[in-house]
């Protein structure tokens, strides 16, 4: 009973990334067609990367179930779907938000190379991955998030997109805290963590 719980569960997590994925991509696939604006396909490019590697991914080792993480998941997953394009005029020229964009979509790329097959939504342990942008911050894909979620909201200033951000993001960064509490009991992670103690950003946080 309990094996099938979880296949449901993980099957119904594989649709919902997909259907989140076609409403994100049809409202800013719409945008460049009206406006020729590049942030948001730069934005789809990182979601298409969730929707590829969550199917792909392999088994967990140890998952967190708690209600509280899953909670979490689901509020930092359903945020960049939620953001729409905004037919007003960003704060900064389209090529300035484009260009923090890729960078932050290049961040997320290099992380999910070196992760490959270990990514996952909820928290769970899929093996310590060491190498790459690892050795700098503890997750760098979330990183390119926050990036390119700014960018976003930079070129698309509207009060429903902060407040998206602001609370998707939040829940982005628990994410990651809950990420580390279950990978403590790994003698490799341990060990990792003395030699990387930045979560996102170096010298920050």
């Amino acid at each position: 009973m309990a094996l099938d719980r979880d296949r449901v569960s993980d099957l119904l997590a594989r649709a919902v990334v997909g259907v989140l994925f076609v409403l994100l991509s049809i409202n800013l696939l719409g945008d460049f067609i009206r406006t020729g604006r590049i942030t948001g396909l730069l934005l789809l490019v990182s979601e298409a990367l969730v929707v590829v590697l969550t199917i792909v991914r392999r088994p967990t080792r140890l998952v967190d179930r708690s209600m509280a993480a899953g909670v979490t998941t689901m509020i930092s997953l359903t945020g960049s779907p939620l953001l729409r394009a905004a037919e007003i005029k960003g704060w900064v020229p389209d090529g300035v938000t484009a260009v923090a964009s890729a960078l932050g979509l290049v961040l997320v790329i290099l992380g999910k190379l070196a992760l490959g097959r270990s990514f996952g939504l909820v928290p769970a342990n899929r093996g310590v991955v060491v190498a790459g942008p690892y050795a700098v911050v503890r997750h760098p894909i979330y990183t390119g998030y926050l990036i390119t979620h700014l960018a976003f909201f930079v070129a698309h200033p509207t009060w429903w997109n902060v407040a998206v951000i602001a609370v998707a993001d939040t829940a982005l960064v628990i994410r990651a805290l809950y990420e580390e509490r279950i990978l403590t009991d790994d003698v490799t992670y341990r060990a990792y963590c003395e030699r990387v103690s930045w979560h996102l950003v170096p010298g920050v946080f």
